[in-house]
């Protein structure tokens, strides 16, 4: 059983990477935990007011949840993860149930954030990309999967993402194994390759 944490600003690359890892591991046994899906419970606000939720701020994230639901996985236990809607900004009431595998995929901007999460990470990578190309990621994503308009997001960036970003998540790689500036997909399934051997 391996734990391993993929972790890089808002617009990285991590999800595009996490699926070419899972894709080439998929006959060891493999399972994706997103630290996305355990952002805080705010269900008892209303949209306009979850809207103004910096959800960058690692405060945001239910690093209790996800470290239990991490130790269940590596001993080998099922859980039931949360399900977060990206659009209403809380989470829908039903979990989806994950089964232990071989491999475990954390990935998030958070990930480093939290010692407890930290320690059980086996091996850590960050994406190191610079900011104009992350930024441009994340205008496209938002505003063609998360209905948001171009606006909206450039203003959320520069008032939330960035600031916390330079605080909290640039900080945090300090933790990783390995950073990664000038990566590939097949650079990354190699060092993993090589971590699980």
């Amino acid at each position: 059983m391996i734990l391993i944490g993929i972790c890089g600003g808002t617009g990285s690359g991590k999800s595009t990477i996490v699926k070419g890892i899972i894709e080439n591991f998929k006959k060891k046994g493999i399972v994706k935990i997103l630290s996305d899906s355990y952002y805080k419970n705010y269900m008892s606000l209303n949209f306009k007011e979850r809207s103004k939720i910096n959800f960058d701020h690692p405060e945001s994230i239910d690093f209790e949840l996800l470290r239990n639901n991490l130790e269940s996985l590596k001993n080998n236990k099922k859980i039931e993860e949360p399900i977060y809607s990206y659009k209403t900004h809380k989470r829908l009431k039903k979990n989806k149930v994950i089964f232990s595998q071989k491999i475990i995929i954390l990935e998030g901007i958070h990930i480093f954030c939290d010692k407890r999460i930290v320690d059980l990470i086996d091996f850590g990578i960050y994406l190191d990309v610079e900011e104009n190309t992350r930024l441009k990621r994340r205008v496209n994503r938002d505003v063609e999967y998360r209905g948001r308009s171009r606006k909206e997001v450039e203003e959320r960036y520069f008032k939330m993402c960035k600031p916390m970003h330079e605080k909290y998540i640039d900080p945090s790689k300090k933790y990783a194994d390995i950073i990664l500036k000038d990566f590939s997909l097949k650079k990354v399934l190699n060092l993993i390759s090589k971590t699980i051997k």
